[in-house]
């Protein structure tokens, strides 16, 4: 085994690799550009060497950077985790030039899967089934429109270097065919610079299911059952699960077979995905998939395979990569069900953009898996994938893990950027999706669904109020705490009955429990939890799977309009009356200056809400008040 790596990525998935090779007490090193320079991965490694400026064309995409800093650490082999280098050929030949071993297959395998045109070519070759269509060298537009005809409409044009959803288009009909050639190319040329293209038939019942796979180099492969990863946008996975629903035994068994054939073809090393697309239209059957393409790395979405499996994939990886052997077929067995949703920083309604910000709050709920490279006071950048984390769920059957992923996306707070935890719990509930009838199409033809901002509530609202002001228990002594609270410009009458007890408007509330952000509260008989956060100004609370957001209204602005219309002036806090500034039935403008206080010594000037005229002063000078004392109550001219 070996002493130390070097891991060769960023993010969530170096942090998991660091976990794992401290478990087996191997050393590692980390690489970071300038935007990762405190970065997760970089605290947790045993030892970090820079490679760059943020750009990745400047950094963790340099081979021979990476390369030296192994040598330089004396690392003895380099892991690739997974996009960046992970399937780049060149690379792996350059790690084994410089004596280091990589951890993952030959560059061989890597090249013989990385385009897909040659990758179906080789399957058929190993009597693994493929989607029907045409993937040879002639890219003349009439021939390729030919083709189309012949397979039938309708066709998926794919970049044959493609991967991501990038270059690629579905044609229904023959008039649309030249078009999406041209865009597909386009496509495949800037992101990939190969504009060479195959078409295939497309599923009209799509369901994307892949085999994890494993090899040893010495002709052993298996597989460790099948991922479900239907739940897609734009062809990114969103949500996957393992193992696959409504799977029978005899395609299960048919589709393992097919994928250990697949990897052996290529005398593949390490861990890999066979992808198969799958038509669900009449169930699951097993003449009703076709390899669709192998991914030669570790995936994404390894966790689920662990719950289910309980191995560890990257353990099997060092291991394998240092000269082990996989397990036998008999030894790896599925047990339960695990569920993986990926949390991202990005603007769902807005067309999933994705966002930026610094993470003020990241709480996860207790007893589920956290896979991530961020912590609380990160930057999301935008210099790299968006990823927050992976949260992974499992139970023993798929209705109880369903469940499970629902209630850990509610019980997620994230504050300081924009997520799409509200989408992926709406999924999590889609009735659908529960009952296991999912294909790709699922999101984009329930989108406006799953994407619905839900108002708000009166006790959303209520809990928002209390939440946004500490109320330390004062009272003055002619009357409770009343204070009115600004939430976006919208007052809310705030009353203070006692000890945890409050009237919101027309709401009796109670805080029953507080510990930190988590409430317990009693609303009209009704007990319920609810989170809160106030950040920056802004409060925010969680209940009932709602998440509500409001900028706090300054209490000392008076001009914004908190109080415009209440008729009466009340001291926004703790502290002494300085100067009475007005009598009762004088007149007076918007914004004129009515009483200072001091608090915090500083002086604080507290102007009229609105033309009118004073009716009666409560206040006098030297006074100790407390908040939500009324000073003052004024008539509308």
């Amino acid at each position: 085994m070996f002493t130390k790596i070097l891991i060769a990525n960023r993010g969530e998935i170096a942090c998991r690799i660091i976990e794992t090779a401290r478990e087996m007490g191997v050393a590692t090193v980390a690489v970071y550009s300038d935007a990762d320079a405190t970065a997760k991965h970089v605290m947790l490694a045993s030892e970090a060497v820079r490679i760059g400026p943020a750009p990745v064309s400047e950094s963790y995409l340099l081979g021979e950077r990476i390369i030296a800093a192994a040598l330089a650490t004396g690392a003895q082999a380099i892991h690739p985790g997974y996009g960046f280098l992970s399937e780049n050929p060149d690379f792996v030949q350059a790690v084994e030039a410089a004596g280091l071993v990589f951890i993952g297959p030959s560059a061989s395998a890597i090249r013989a899967m990385g385009l897909k045109d040659a990758a179906k070519a080789l399957m058929v070759e190993a009597g693994v089934p493929v989607v029907p269509g045409y993937h040879g060298d002639n890219q003349e537009d009439d021939f390729l429109a030919l083709r189309a005809e012949e397979i039938g409409y309708p066709v998926l044009i794919k970049a044959v270097a493609g991967g991501g959803g990038k270059g690629m288009r579905r044609v229904d009909h023959s008039a649309d065919f030249a078009e999406a050639l041209h865009a597909a190319r386009r496509e495949g040329s800037a992101s990939f610079g190969n504009a060479q293209v195959l078409i295939e038939k497309y599923i009209l019942s799509p369901r994307h299911i892949e085999m994890q796979v494993f090899g040893d180099g010495h002709g052993g492969a298996v597989h460790l059952f099948e991922r479900d990863c239907s739940l897609q946008r734009r062809h990114q996975k969103v949500i996957e699960e393992a193992p696959a629903p409504g799977m029978t035994e005899a395609m299960r068994e048919a589709m393992g077979e097919a994928a250990v054939r697949a990897a052996k073809a290529i005398g593949y090393c390490g861990a890999g995905t066979v992808e198969f697309i799958v038509d669900a239209s009449d169930g699951l059957r097993p003449d009703g998939f076709w390899f669709m393409e192998m991914n030669t790395r570790l995936q994404v979405e390894h966790p689920v395979t662990e719950a289910i499996t309980g191995l560890d994939l990257v353990r099997l990886q060092l291991e394998v990569a240092s000269g082990g052997h996989v397990p036998a077929q008999s030894d790896i067995t599925c047990t339960g069900h695990a569920f993986e949703a990926r949390i991202y920083a990005e603007d769902v309604p807005a067309g999933f953009l994705p966002a930026t910000g610094r993470l003020k709050v990241l709480d996860f709920p207790k007893g589920v898996r956290i896979d991530s490279g961020v912590r609380a006071g990160d930057e999301i950048s935008p210099y790299y994938d968006p990823m927050i984390a992976k949260l992974t769920v499992q139970g023993d059957t798929r209705a109880e893990a369903l469940a499970r992923l629902h209630k850990a996306l509610l019980q997620t707070d994230i504050i300081g950027c924009t997520t799409n935890i509200a989408f992926l719990a709406a999924l999590a509930a889609h009735k659908g999706f529960a009952a296991g009838q999912l294909d790709t199409g699922l999101i984009a033809r329930d989108l406006e669904a799953l994407v619905a901002q839900p108002e708000a509530g009166a006790a959303l609202r209520a809990v928002a109020a209390i939440a946004a002001r500490d109320w330390g228990g004062g009272f003055a002594l002619w009357q409770p705490l009343r204070q009115s609270v600004g939430l976006d410009g919208e007052g809310y009458w705030v009353q203070v009955l006692g000890a945890g007890r409050y009237r919101v408007e027309d709401l009796e509330i109670g805080i029953l429990a507080q510990n930190g952000s988590h409430w317990r509260v009693r609303i009209e008989g009704r007990v319920r939890a609810a989170r809160a956060h106030r950040v920056d100004g802004r409060v925010h609370v969680m209940m009932d799977g709602l998440h509500f957001e409001a900028e706090i209204d300054d209490p000392l602005n008076f001009e914004a309009g908190t109080l415009a219309g209440a008729g009466v002036l009340l001291a926004p806090m703790p502290g002494l009356v300085q100067a009475v500034l007005a009598e009762a039935g004088e007149t007076v403008e918007a914004g004129a200056a009515l009483i200072v206080m001091e608090a915090m010594k500083m002086e604080h000037t507290l102007r009229a809400p609105f033309d009118g005229v004073v009716g009666e002063v409560l206040a006098h000078v030297g006074a100790q008040v407390e908040s939500g004392v009324v000073l003052l109550r004024m008539q509308e001219a």
